[in-house]
């Protein structure tokens, strides 16, 4: 009997097949990756002025290298910082040395209304954690947000998702974010 040899199975063609499946699904595959912060910088000036802002009117946020919070010169807790940036923003009646100053505004649909001169200032350490820069934002624009949500439902009843464009506006002007935040350094410890 005569041997007959079976026929091999050609593999080149199936390494160049693998290797275009893969580059296709690495071309086509997305990422979600689109984390931050959504902030609407204010434009560019044309000439910065030097503006004197009261110590009153400023509450000030400093993160340290070690992810410690010291808030106007006490140490706080990220826990609390909602809290005290609600409290510090609300504007106070009559006018109480002990908060920022405020001030009689006429906003269209809500009418004459107190706002306050208030600013938080926050400045990190070069060496704070991403995770606690985006945890003292988040808190900060929690109590920004909660100031906006109760003023909505005093004036007009509901909340700000249900607002028209019109009075969403006249929320945002009665209560503007106010955060200034500093360039980044060495802060030392809290």
């Amino acid at each position: 009997m005569a041997r007959r040899a079976s026929p091999e199975i050609n593999a080149g063609s199936m390494a160049d097949i693998a290797f275009l499946l893969l580059i296709f699904f690495l071309v086509t595959t997305t990422m979600d990756v689109d984390t931050g912060i959504t902030r609407r910088l204010p434009p560019p000036v044309e000439k910065p002025e030097d503006v004197e802002i009261k110590k009153r009117n400023v509450l000030n946020v400093l993160v340290n290298k070690n992810d410690m919070l010291l808030v106007d010169g006490r140490p706080g807790d990220i826990s609390s910082l909602r809290d005290v940036a609600k409290r510090f923003m609300t504007p106070v009646i009559p006018d109480n040395p002990e908060y920022p100053e405020t001030e009689l505004v006429n906003v269209k649909l809500l009418g004459d209304i107190y706002t306050s001169k208030g600013v938080i200032s926050l400045k990190n350490d070069r060496g704070t954690s991403y995770d606690m820069y985006i945890r003292v934002q988040n808190e900060l624009a929690r109590a920004f947000n909660e100031l906006k949500e109760e003023l909505a439902l005093n004036r007009f009843g509901t909340k700000m998702s249900n607002l028209s464009e019109e009075q969403s506006k006249a929320i945002n002007e009665a209560i503007p974010v106010r955060i200034s935040e500093a360039e980044p350094e060495s802060i030392g410890e809290n």
